[in-house]
C-alpha cells in the first residue's frame, strides 16, 4: 500500500519515473493527468505525486490547472521554432567555450561518450517506431560531453532545461524520419570538428542537428494546427 506521508526517496522515485515517461512521450503531450492511477501504477502515496508533479511543473514539463489538476504540457510548432532557435544560441555558447578551454579528459569523455552511442541501435529491434532506451540514455551522455568542458554552471543549467524541453520534440520526431536520416553521420562530424577545435564548424553543425528534427515535426501533421 502506498505511504500517507511521502519520504525523500519515494517522491524522488516518483520524480525520475513520470519525468522519465514525459520525456520518452509515453505520458503524450495534453494528456490529462490523474493523480489516483499515477499512484496505482508508481505504489506511491498521494503526497509523493503531488510534489514529484510540482517540480515537473516547475521544470515546464507539466501543467497545472486551478480546480482541474495536471496535464502534459502541451506541444506546438510555435514553440518548437522558438525552442529550437534559443536551444542553438546557449547549446552553441557552451560549446565553444568548452572547445576554448577544454581538457584533454573532456576530449577523451566525448569519444567515449561517441562510442558507446555507436555500440546501440537508435530504434528497438521489435518496433522500429520507438528509440531504444539505452541509446537514449547514450545520446543524452554524449551532447552532455560536448559541452561539459564549458566552464559556466548557469548556462549549463539553462542547457539542460532546454535540452529536456527538446529532447519530447525529438522522439515524436523518430517514427517520422524514415530511413533517410544519417543520424551517427551527424554525431560523428560534429564530435570530429569539435576534437579539431573547429568552433565554427562544430556549432554550425550542431545547429544543423537540431533544425532537421525540428524541420522533420513541421513538415508532419502532428502539429497542425497547434499553432
Amino acid at each position: 500500500m502506498p505511504r500517507d506521508t511521502p519520504g525523500p526517496s519515494l517522491t524522488q522515485s516518483a520524480y525520475e519515473n513520470l519525468r522519465a515517461d514525459l520525456l520518452a512521450c509515453r505520458l503524450r503531450p495534453g494528456e490529462r493527468l490523474k493523480i489516483n492511477e499515477l499512484c496505482a501504477a508508481l505504489s506511491v502515496s498521494l503526497g509523493a505525486v503531488r510534489e514529484a508533479l510540482s517540480r515537473l511543473t516547475s521544470e515546464g514539463l507539466v501543467i497545472a490547472e486551478p480546480q482541474r489538476g495536471f496535464r502534459v504540457a502541451p506541444i506546438s510548432a510555435t514553440e518548437l521554432r522558438d525552442l529550437t532557435e534559443v536551444r542553438i544560441e546557449v547549446e552553441a555558447r557552451c560549446l565553444r567555450r568548452a572547445i576554448e578551454a577544454g581538457s584533454v579528459e573532456w576530449e577523451t569523455a566525448i569519444v567515449g561518450a561517441h562510442h558507446l552511442m555507436t555500440r546501440l541501435p537508435e530504434r528497438e529491434p521489435d518496433d522500429p517506431g520507438r528509440v531504444n532506451e539505452d541509446w537514449a540514455s547514450a545520446h543524452t551522455a554524449f551532447h552532455r560531453a560536448l559541452v561539459a568542458g564549458c566552464g559556466s554552471p548557469w548556462l549549463l543549467r539553462l542547457r539542460e532545461t532546454l535540452y529536456a524541453q527538446s529532447e519530447r520534440y525529438r522522439r515524436l520526431s523518430v517514427p517520422l524520419s524514415g530511413g533517410g536520416r544519417d543520424v551517427g553521420g551527424e554525431h560523428r562530424a560534429i564530435m570530429e570538428a569539435t576534437l579539431a577545435r573547429d568552433a565554427d564548424r562544430a556549432c554550425a553543425l550542431l545547429a544543423r542537428h537540431f533544425e532537421v528534427t525540428t524541420l522533420i515535426l513541421l513538415e508532419a501533421p502532428t502539429l497542425d494546427g497547434e499553432d
